[in-house]
């Protein structure tokens, strides 16, 4: 089998048909990398992977006719963390689900399926994370408007539990780290991309942007957090324990600008 290092745009469905052309051209694949990174293998031949849909959608049925859905979700999980090396930690776990009969995407001896359900975990943390600590601002164009800068790509995980919490409401989700956003108009949620003011901010308000009873009410909570926080009883630890100290620039009541 030829050695091959296969470049890709960076989407799921441009990972998976690597994997399709994989074993369409029975290549040995070195190294997958994805649009905006260098490859590692300097003495490999290199293919420009086009993402195809149908190829996808053939991988995609065969996984899952191979793997539980909680493996399914891990795997989705597992690409969204962008850890260096995980199109190849998901490689070896896929060859590993296709060359056995028996289902083993719960085979935990086996190094890439540990690997991929431990990565997974962690995005799980953070999406779940994401969607307590994300908190709204509402914007002068009546658009409830959040940042967000998680360590790992979860704006696509998170997106169904708001749009089922605030159905009733337009927002705006924007990644900073990743310059992409999540937007829902009442109906549905399309991806955005923007180029954001400076001093926009992460939390609190500006007054050029934000609607000013948004201002006001922000200003009335912190006043409310701090008004209600019993020093004397403060237990940082535990705080730290249940909020990160990570995600306080999301939190209004942190802010120094609310």
């Amino acid at each position: 089998m030829q050695d091959a290092v296969l470049k890709y745009d960076g989407s799921f469905k441009g990972f998976l048909t690597c994997i399709f052309d994989a074993y369409e051209q029975k290549l040995n694949i070195v190294e997958i990398v994805p649009a905006g990174e260098d490859q590692g293998q300097l003495f490999s031949d290199t293919h420009q992977i086009i993402s195809d849909e149908l190829k996808a959608l053939r991988v995609l049925k065969g996984l899952k006719a191979k793997v539980s859905s909680t493996g399914m979700t891990r795997i989705k999980w597992a690409f969204l963390s962008e850890a260096p090396g995980i199109e190849m930690k998901l490689y070896e776990m896929i060859r590993y689900i296709f060359s056995n009969k028996q289902k083993v995407d719960t085979d935990y001896s086996h190094s890439a399926v540990l690997y991929i359900s431990n990565i997974a975990k962690q995005v799980g943390r953070e999406k779940h994370r994401m969607e307590a600590f994300v908190r709204f601002r509402l914007t002068k164009d009546d658009i409830y408007f959040a940042i967000i800068e998680p360590d790992f790509n979860v704006l696509p995980i998170i997106i169904k539990h708001f749009k089922s919490r605030y159905a009733d409401q337009k927002w705006l989700i924007y990644d900073i780290k990743r310059r992409i956003g999540a937007y829902y108009d009442l109906t549905k949620t399309e991806y955005v991309s923007m180029e954001l003011p400076e001093d926009i901010g992460i939390s609190g308000g500006n007054l050029e942007y934000f609607d000013p009873g948004e201002i006001y009410f922000q200003k009335l909570w912190k006043e409310y957090f701090d008004s209600t926080n019993i020093k004397s009883r403060v237990n940082m630890r535990l705080h730290v324990q249940h909020v990160p100290k990570r995600y306080w620039k999301y939190l209004s009541e942190k802010s120094p600008f609310a």
